[in-house]
């Protein structure tokens, strides 16, 4: 019965998944995003440049631009293998998650302004295990999250560009574990949702027509996420009510550079930083008290203590021809979990993507574009403890990739 709630939630109250970048952030929204791995920040150039790199607007053509995204995630299955009980030996659910995004970016309307708009989901998709021992834990998870960022742009000079927004979050989750199969007494079913807010910044620098050197940030949000928690023991329901937990959607740091290494191809070479070290204990409040029996497990502080990671991408974009452009595109991004913090639904590593797509001109002012990106986290050893010193995970995690596809459609006006 430990750390059941405390240990399944994790990723259940917060944005974002774990199989595509460190911890739970999901860097690809769009089409091209997603052919460049990521590498989207010096060269966005269209109505997406509202999210990724809002300064970026401002070297737009002066025209205003809408695109429309679809994207399918597809998660194999992840396998554990227990080194002294095969009892423990699990397999994951796999999982499809379409995920949808809109970007709206507008033409310079006088004052070297411009005006954009998104809505993006960061994360939220599923995981979920129907193996005895994993399900213990993690039978279910599912979170749904959307974000709406509203930014400017300010054309400086010729060559300079200053931009930014607001950042407004809601997320609502649903989360479920069962120990009944593994002979374990507790069963829990929690939903939560929360509406929180934050900044993102950003900057871009021309020193010629073919080279663009940018900076974002994207601020902290501190999720506290609050709804409604069942508790039960043997059958019995020893809590129903109000809970709790804040976790952080933590601050990214970006620096990118483009260069166009002829009138065709232009490389993008980003590296990014996620300071995950502000998380650092996973506290559950309940709004009226929890029996003795359950506190250690369902309502005591537990230390997390992540660290900050680093990540490397290469986006490679080349105009085949008047109408079609091909990219492709390749990252590296640390891991931000220590082993004692490992869980079944973090199961983080360092993970490497590569990915390619197209665009595809319709017309003067519209556009189809296709991405994909096949992500891969290397396996793992684990051997870390539950609360009361018993052990909790002492095998490998392997398997854990993930397959994205999506498609954009763009017009400009």
């Amino acid at each position: 019965m430990k750390n059941i709630i405390l240990r399944t939630t994790v990723l259940s109250v917060v944005t974002s998944s774990v199989l595509f970048a460190s911890g739970w952030r999901l860097p690809e929204s769009s089409s091209k995003s997603t052919a460049l791995s990521g590498a989207y920040i010096a060269n966005s150039n269209g109505a997406d440049a509202t999210y990724y790199n809002p300064a970026n607007m401002s070297f737009n053509k002066n025209e205003s631009a809408i695109e429309v995204s679809v994207m399918n995630v597809y998660l194999p299955s992840i396998d554990y293998t227990d080194n002294t009980d095969s009892n423990k030996n699990g397999e994951s659910k796999k999982g499809n998650t379409i995920i949808p995004s809109i970007f709206v970016s507008s033409k310079d309307y006088g004052n070297n302004i411009r005006y954009g708009f998104s809505i993006t989901v960061p994360g939220g998709l599923s995981r979920a295990w129907d193996t005895p021992y994993q399900k213990t834990y993690a039978e279910e998870f599912a979170l749904k999250i959307v974000e709406f960022n509203p930014t400017m742009a300010y054309k400086l000079s010729d060559n300079l560009s200053v931009g930014g927004g607001l950042r407004a979050i809601y997320s609502d989750g649903v989360v479920k574990s069962d120990g009944t199969d593994y002979g374990k007494a507790a069963i829990r079913d929690m939903t939560g949702q929360t509406i929180a807010f934050g900044f993102n910044l950003a900057m871009a620098y021309k020193a010629s027509d073919k080279s663009n050197l940018s900076a974002t940030y994207r601020s902290n949000v501190d999720l506290k996420e609050e709804g409604n928690a069942k508790l039960y023991v043997s059958g019995t329901k020893v809590y129903d009510g109000g809970v709790y937990v804040t976790v952080p959607l933590p601050a990214v740091a970006t620096l990118a550079y483009a260069h166009d290494i002829n009138e065709k191809t232009t490389i993008e070479v980003e590296f990014d930083r996620t300071f995950w070290s502000t998380y650092k204990n996973l506290d559950f409040e309940y709004k009226s008290a929890v029996a003795l029996a359950l506190r250690s497990s369902f309502d005591d502080a537990k230390a997390r203590d992540w660290e900050d990671t680093d990540a490397i991408r290469i986006g490679l974009t080349h105009k085949y021809n008047k109408d079609l452009t091909i990219m492709f595109g390749a990252s590296k991004d640390g891991n931000p979990i220590p082993e004692k913090s490992v869980s079944f639904e973090s199961p983080d590593n360092t993970s490497q993507t590569i990915s390619t797509g197209f665009d595809y001109n319709l017309n003067e002012k519209s556009s189809f574009g296709f991405g994909y990106l096949y992500s891969k986290k290397d396996d793992r050893e684990v051997k870390n403890y539950n609360a009361d010193g018993t052990v909790y995970i002492d095998g490998k995690i392997e398997g854990s990739s993930a397959h994205l596809v999506s498609f954009s459609y763009r017009k400009a006006f």
